[in-house]
């Protein structure tokens, strides 16, 4: 296996060992502690957290940016279609004509969404008050895997230069914003212990 192979594969393996730290952290700090009174069910706020709580719907961030949701959601489809690829490939498979269609085509949307939201950002004044350096770097490396991804299903050639854009990728996962892979699940996690403790997840029904 050429060093690019095992770059890449490195990067992985040190992106999970790191992962996992995040992780043993998180469930050692154990559950949010609420002194109140409890009024409703965890259970129930956590199920609807991650459930109809998660309806673009029902969450004024997204229905009032439904453009921008909607480039998120495919930015992140194509993120999993991506690691997809990437699996394949560092186990020697390559996918067929079909195969490589979709999943190249995936990327190549996921690229474009990307792009898109990287752009957004820079025009907004209100998100470049909010930005920092680590938000655009997050931003170009999943670009630049998902572009990679894109073209390296067609041009094998290419490999080496994927190989180390995803190696580069891993390694910046557990020290920047990407971390929020782990992360979003603990936050919506803790939301619908709240709002489930206060009963105020799940909402009544009209």
């Amino acid at each position: 296996m050429n060093w690019y192979y095992w770059f890449a594969l490195g990067g992985l393996i040190v992106c999970l060992l790191a992962f996992s730290i995040h992780f043993v952290r998180l469930v050692r700090l154990g559950r949010p502690k609420d002194h109140s009174e409890p009024s409703g069910s965890t259970t129930r706020g956590i199920v609807y957290s991650f459930t109809s709580g998660m309806n673009p719907l029902k969450k004024e961030s997204a229905f009032l940016h439904l453009p921008t949701y909607t480039a998120g959601i495919v930015l992140h489809l194509a993120i999993f279609m991506s690691l997809v690829v990437f699996m394949l490939l560092i186990a020697g498979v390559r996918p067929g004509p079909v195969a490589s269609f979709i999943l190249g085509g995936g990327a190549f949307a996921g690229t474009l969404a990307g792009m898109a939201l990287l752009v957004k950002r820079m025009a907004s004044r209100k998100l470049r008050l909010i930005s920092n350096p680590d938000d655009y770097l997050s931003a170009f490396l999943v670009i630049a895997f998902l572009a990679f991804t894109g073209l390296v299903v067609f041009v094998p050639l290419l490999m080496p230069g994927y190989m180390l854009a995803a190696g580069i990728l891993f390694l910046y996962m557990p020290l920047g914003k990407l971390k929020h892979v782990l992360y979003f699940f603990a936050a919506r996690y803790h939301l619908g212990y709240f709002y489930g403790w206060r009963n105020v997840w799940p909402p009544p029904k009209a």
